[in-house]
């Protein structure tokens, strides 16, 4: 079967929607995401899972995997931290996603050089998504978000994690907050798909356990594993976009020759480097993109890749344990980093630059990760978004308050024409 046309593709969304647990990752044939193994994937229905909360998931990940030895697909929330290092998460949750969830697919859908495959479950579903007659789209109403931290609030954090700078404690921190809304109720999957319309990314994702939903737009890969490679491709560095073609390619420009840019992805770097280094054969770790300048709808970035040859006498489990969670995320010294971000954040960040993914019969995973994306509990309504920039010396608080609404825009502009049913 050729590429299939958005009727199919639309088709096999709702198909996989009608199970209690699916997880969709659509690279939308972004061609500069060299490292992709398919250009979608579709995991529907559970033939068998694992769901831990903080303490030993990582080691339960690692014997569910080896018990199995199958496709899987999964989420690693941000708190499992807590598991790596001596740290604590007490900031309010509205949302209680798991700490770790994966699980084994009855079906999987794959889209690769062009050709749609089942890659587990009975080739016939592809007759019955054919078949499928598609719904009309809900009604659409607004959405209102309330940040969790006004702005004020946010400003005075920001000059509160740089007096810590000034003293030493760390060199750059990852400050986010929190938008939310509740109780509302909204349709997850046309989210998404406004969502992957407004916004397409290479790692956008949908991700359905039970009544809680990721609903992503990321554009940054947290790490994958190709035979013995490790890669991990960490963005530090934002700008908007311009519709003037002249001005879009000056504001490009600027964005990489930007020093306070340039200084914040480079600190990054250096952890993930580090961080790599437990996984790592010995002198094998290299960056083998610095600086590199990305263009999506609303923005350009700056994104470096490091790479290094897995250990063979480390699980792989544990190379996605020893780089977790990601720096891009926390800031540097990492622990230190971690520490503030418990302290000045206004919420716990659960799923929230966590991560999801998938790990392959051969070992060969990709996960990304997870900002730009909106969480939902359906049970409670309850409808969030994170979003936040580094804070380094060089931060101007008001600058980096517009950054966050930058980032937050193609979220707001998708819960615009939201179909809202009062509970």
């Amino acid at each position: 079967m050729n590429i299939p046309d958005p009727i199919f593709k639309a088709k096999a969304l709702q198909w996989a929607d009608g199970f209690e647990v699916c997880c969709i990752l659509d690279n939308n044939q972004y061609q500069n995401n060299a490292y992709r193994a398919y250009d979608l994937l579709i995991a529907a229905g559970v033939k068998s899972a694992i769901q831990k909360p903080c303490g030993q998931a990582f080691q339960a990940l690692k014997e569910f995997y080896n018990a199995e030895r199958n496709w899987m697909f999964g989420l690693l929330s941000y708190d499992l931290k807590n598991e790596t290092e001596s740290l604590v998460s007490n900031n309010p949750d509205g949302l209680n996603f798991p700490d770790l969830y994966f699980f084994v697919p009855l079906h999987l859908i794959a889209i690769k050089n062009g050709k749609v495959e089942v890659l587990l479950g009975n080739p016939s579903i592809l007759q019955d998504i054919d078949a499928i007659e598609l719904r009309p789209e809900p009604p659409q109403s607004h959405i209102n978000m309330t940040a969790r931290m006004d702005k004020d609030t946010y400003l005075q954090q920001v000059q509160n994690i740089q007096q810590h700078i000034q003293k030493g404690d760390c060199y750059e921190v990852t400050l986010c907050q929190e938008y939310f809304a509740a109780p509302v109720s909204i349709d997850p999957l046309s989210t998404y798909q406004r969502l992957n319309q407004i916004s397409p990314a290479p790692f956008s994702s949908y991700f359905k356990i039970k009544d809680h939903y990721i609903i992503s737009a990321s554009p940054e890969r947290f790490l994958c594993k190709r035979n013995q490679q490790l890669i991990s491709q960490p963005i530090k560095g934002t700008t908007k976009r311009s519709t003037d073609p002249v001005v879009d390619e000056q504001l490009r420009q600027q964005l990489k020759e930007n020093l306070k840019e340039q200084t914040e992805n480079v600190m990054i770097v250096d952890l993930v480097r580090n961080d790599l280094t437990k996984s790592a054969l010995p002198g094998s770790v290299k960056v083998t993109e610095l600086f590199g300048i990305y263009s999506f709808p609303q923005v350009h970035q700056m994104i470096s890749t490091v790479q290094c040859e897995l250990n063979p006498d480390i699980h792989f489990v544990d190379a996605l344990k020893n780089t977790f969670p990601m720096g891009s995320m926390t800031g540097a010294p990492k622990i230190r980093a971690m520490q503030l971000i418990e302290t000045y954040e206004k919420s716990k960040r659960g799923a929230f630059s966590g991560s999801i993914g998938y790990l392959s019969p051969t070992g060969d995973f990709d996960f990304s990760v997870l900002i730009r994306t909106l969480l939902y509990e359906a049970s409670s309504g309850y409808l969030s978004f994170q979003v936040g920039g580094a804070i380094t010396y060089a931060s101007d608080a008001e600058s980096e308050y517009e950054e966050c609404q930058l980032k937050a825009s193609a979220l707001l502009q998708t819960l615009k024409g939201l179909p809202k049913q009062p509970f």
